[in-house]
Order: C-alpha cells, then structure tokens, then sequence
C-alpha cells in the first residue's frame, strides 16, 4: 500500500533516530577518577514512574460545556473494581493556544517591535485532528454529505494552532496536516466511493455480513434467503444452494479484504497521529463495517496503540439516521412470498446494526464519542472535532500488576457528580513484559516530546541562537541552561551524583518532526564545585544544520536521582 506506508514509515523512521540514544546499552563504567562534569551522547535510566497509568478526562455540565474547577479529590478510579490512588493531577487547556515570540539571532540585529517587518508571534499548532473518510464501505450520498459537513466546519472553525489531514480508507486519498483552506477543500472534493477489489456478485446481492453466516457459520437459512433472492433476480429457477455457497465465499473475499484494509489505515493514521505533539484525535466517517471474529484482534491492536499514544478515535456514522435496509426499493423481491420477505428483513436489520459495531467500540475503546443515529452531520463533525477547553489529566500506578498483555478495565466517576457528565477512557493493556527501566525513562521522555505541557520540576531557561551559513543554510543552537543546585544528589566517594538528559527536537509550524538531539551529562560534582563554581548553572547546547524557516523548538530535561522534569516550548524565525 504505496500510498499511505512510505509516507509514515519516513515520518516515523525519522523519530527513533535520537529517541534510540536512550535505549542502547549502559555507558561503561567512569574512571577511579573521574571528571565532574561529562556529557555524552547515551542512555539513562530512572527508578520511577514504572507502569504509570495515565488517563485524560473531560467533565461537561447539563450544557455540554466543559468544567475546569475540580480537583484531585473530586475524581476515583478503579482498575478492574480495584480502587486506585491518583499520582499524578493536572490540568490542560487545549483551547487557549500557545503563543511564543520568534527569537532574533544573537549573532543579528533584532527587529524593533514597532518595526513592521517584525516577525509576528508564532501560535504553536497543538490539536491535530485527522479526517478518516472510510470510501470503502460508503454510499455516495452519505459520502457526499459527510464530505461538505466537514468542509464546511474546516472553512469556519479551524483555529490558529489546530492542523487538518484527510486520510480514506482505500488510501487513494491523502492529505498531510496542513492549515492550508485550499488545499482542504480540493481534497475533500476528491472523495468517491471506491470499490477495489472489484464489485461483489450484485446479483445476487450478498453482503459480507450474509456471506459469513453462510459460509463461516453454516447458516442454512440465511443460504435459502438468498436463493431465493437469486431466483428472483436471475430469472433461474433451477438455480441450487450450492451455487449461492460459491458466490457467498466470493463476497467473503472481498469483505474481509475491505475490513482488513480500513483498520490497516486506521492503525497507520493512529501511528501517524502519535508522532505530532499535542492533543491528538481522528475522526472517522463511516457506515460501519463488519468486524468478524477473525479480524478482532486487529481492532483490539488499533485501540491498544490508541490508547497507549493517547490517540481519541471519534466516529461518525455517515448514514445518519438510517432505516431499514430492507425497505430499499432497488432490491429485488424474492420468491416465496411474506416469510422469505421477512427473513431478509431480519438479516438486512442485523447486518445493519452489526455494522456500527466497530464505530462504537473504537470510540469507547480510546475515550473518543460516537455520533450515530442523527442527521445533523454538520453537528456531529463539530462535537467530534472539537478540542474541550479543559483535560484533566490523571495517572495512577497499579500495584502489584502483572506482565500478561491482560486488559484492565477502568472506571472513572466523580465522588459528588452535580448533574456532571465524565467522558473517559475505559481500559489499558497491561505490559506483556516486565518493565525495563530505562524503557520506560525512553518512554516518559518521548512522552513529554510529543506533549505542549510546560514543566517546572527543574529551573531551566531556553534559548536559541542561528547563523546563516549560506542563502537557504544555517547554523541554528538550542541552549538550556539548569540551575543544577535544585537537584538532587547521591553522594559517592565524595562526589555528587546525578545524571541529567537533555532533549533538544525540532517541528516545523505544522507539528511534523524535523530533527532531534539529546545529551547525556553525568555529574560527579565536589562540594566546592556545586556550591561555588557551578552554582549559577550549566549551559547545554545542541546545534542543528537546517534550513531557512520557522521551527517550533521544544526541550525536555530530566534527571535520574530526583526523577524531575522541566519542560519549555520556544520558536526562532531563520529568515
């Protein structure tokens, strides 16, 4: 699948190059001398937050608007029944945008801010939403109508850091994150239905769904409905159950290609989403598709990577209020009368139902919301696209949890509720191995990566300085400067130890990875050293060849002994 793969496997590729750095082996052992300040380019490894749990929460009153005055104590988990304490509280506001003013070289002549050439701010692109058409599956005119709802609300609702990209089903259609209106409309304009594996036998018509009660489950009446059907339409009396067998594995092929083929996108797109930094969602339009038995672990593997990137999957049901299939004029009446009319209304309404299924369980599986049963398209793309104005984020640890890949079902509730409505997510997968620490350091690192969230464990300025090496080429530094007197040390034959890992990344406006760089500083400090001769800080610089442009800069700073973390976004214009 040429046309969606190389373009993530590139994206993607490019992200583990430095996160790699800290997953190597340990470093050799410091000589019996060491000196009091190294840095290296290499692993690092915690002693804490093992088998963090976090889980984001939106509280909405009678309205539907979200509520942002509730505290730690307000919440309870419970971890498969199982009461949970709350480690970690915050509070995020996606819908207020992060603002930074565009450093000016060092090396350069800073505009005046009454100068008008003056650079305008930069607005961090923070909510990355992805348009998911499921072209597959979908009947033109409900096609069409998801189409211009969401057109509509990309052309009056896109705010000033939030991305689009449209993604389809067959992967014909691809559009990477953009703010580009134009570029938005044009695409959606390009979706049709696609039927590419060919069509299916249409007479008689023999759904994925009927094809598998026959053929899979041996469902003798379901095979004389549609005998009965292909009379009707063929004209063929004479025609045997075994000639409905055969078609029916035919359209077996090809449902079980079409469903393959949506969640194979729909994983990518998830794995897409989780290298873009911020509040990540999809959006997915369709009409349901059939999920068999034998294709639910694939569904299980798209929530579990969901989850774990904290990727939402919204889902809209893109027929809208449906009715019964079986009132379609266009389908042929078969023979035998009121009771095989009857049947095939059953199986119509079941295959109907059985459809939406899957919309419903990755919405519920992530924490995401299904819009179904309601004509207002216009209004559904809206609630499913929308960024709340408030996120608490949680994060428990649980005890004693075994290494089994197991699912763990969460439930999260408000001790005094007031009429409050929680949307949240509803389960985790247990690791399948026993946790390595410095994994999980690699982890919690990238996690704060890909985050806007700022953080203030550790006091650390950022700053960025350029020069231009040729007409499109420059010399662009990222320095963090940590008061390393607020850390915490081990003392070790005299010495104060700590490790600190310094993580410099660079996106471009529309939040995709450009490059990466993290050191390594390992503190063997004397007290006369930490208390005198570094005790305004050190400066660590990280510098990248890149090209003219705007970049969005963020730097993560943790150490090992405190296990604390700092966080800052800065932006430079490189004219």
């Amino acid at each position: 699948m040429h046309w969606l793969t190389p373009k993530l496997r590139s994206r993607r590729g490019d992200i583990p190059r430095f996160f790699l750095l800290l997953s190597v082996c340990a470093l050799a052992q410091s000589p019996q001398n060491p000196s009091e300040l190294e840095t290296k380019d290499a692993p690092v490894q915690f002693t804490s937050h093992v088998n963090l749990v976090p889980v984001t929460v939106v509280v909405r009153d009678s309205g539907g608007h979200a509520v942002g005055n509730l505290t730690k104590e307000d919440f309870r988990i419970l971890d498969s029944g199982k009461p949970q304490v709350i480690t970690r509280f915050s509070i995020e506001k996606p819908g207020t945008p992060v603002i930074l003013e565009k450093e000016s070289s060092e090396l350069e002549t800073p505009p005046k801010p009454s100068d008008p050439s003056a650079a305008p701010p930069t607005v961090i692109a923070d909510h990355f939403v992805a348009y998911l058409f499921d072209d597959l599956h979908v009947r033109f005119e409900d096609l069409a109508r998801a189409r211009d709802a969401a057109g509509r609300l990309l052309a009056t609702s896109m705010q000033p850091a939030e991305r689009a990209a449209i993604y389809t089903t067959s992967g014909q259609v691809v559009l990477e994150f953009t703010e580009d209106q134009a570029k938005l409309q044009q695409t959606l304009l390009r979706l049709r239905p696609v039927s590419t594996f060919g069509a299916a036998t249409s007479c008689p018509d023999i759904s994925y769904y009927t094809a598998n009660q026959i053929v899979n489950l041996n469902d003798q009446q379901a095979t004389q409905v549609i005998l009965a059907e292909y009379r009707a339409c063929s004209g063929n009396q004479n025609a045997s159950a075994n000639e409905v067998t055969a078609m029916a594995q035919q359209s077996l092929q090809t449902g079980e290609q079409g469903t393959r083929l949506a969640i194979g996108v729909l994983d990518r797109v998830v794995r897409r989403l989780a290298a873009m930094p911020g509040q990540r969602s999809i959006v997915l339009a369709s009409p349901g598709f059939l999920v068999t038995a034998y294709d639910q672990p694939e569904v299980t593997d798209v929530i579990n990577h969901a989850i774990r990137a904290n990727v939402l999957i919204n889902s809209l049901d893109a027929r809208g209020l449906w009715t019964n299939p079986a009132f379609d004029a266009s389908r042929p009446t078969p023979m035998g009368g009121g009771q095989v009319i009857n049947m095939m209304s059953t199986y119509l309404q079941a295959e109907a139902s059985a459809q939406e299924d899957v919309l419903s369980e990755l919405a519920d599986g992530t924490g995401g919301t299904w819009f179904h049963n309601n004509n207002d398209l216009n209004e559904g793309f809206r609630r499913l696209a929308a960024a709340p104005e408030f996120i608490y984020v949680l994060g428990f640890t649980p005890e004693n949890l075994k290494s089994n890949g197991k699912f763990h079902s969460l439930k999260v509730t408000l001790k005094d509720p007031k009429g409050l409505t929680l949307q949240a997510r509803k389960g985790y997968y247990a690791p399948k191995h026993e946790t390595d620490l410095a994994e999980q350091a690699k982890q919690d690192i990238q996690d704060a990566v890909f985050s806007r969230e700022v953080m203030k464990d550790i006091p650390v300025a950022l700053h960025t300085q350029f020069f231009k090496s040729g007409d499109f080429d420059a010399k662009l530094s990222v320095m963090a400067h940590v008061d390393i007197k607020s850390l915490h040390y081990r003392k070790e034959d005299g010495r104060n130890r700590n490790d600190l890992t310094v993580v410099s990344v660079l996106f471009d406006p529309n939040g995709n990875y450009v490059a990466g760089m993290d050191k390594r500083i390992e503190l063997r400090l004397k007290d006369d050293t930490l208390e005198k001769k570094l005790g305004s800080g050190i400066t660590v610089k990280s510098t990248f060849d890149v090209k003219r442009g705007s970049y969005v800069v963020r730097l993560v700073v943790r150490d090992s002994e405190g296990q604390m973390m700092a966080a800052e976004n800065g932006a430079v214009e490189i004219p």
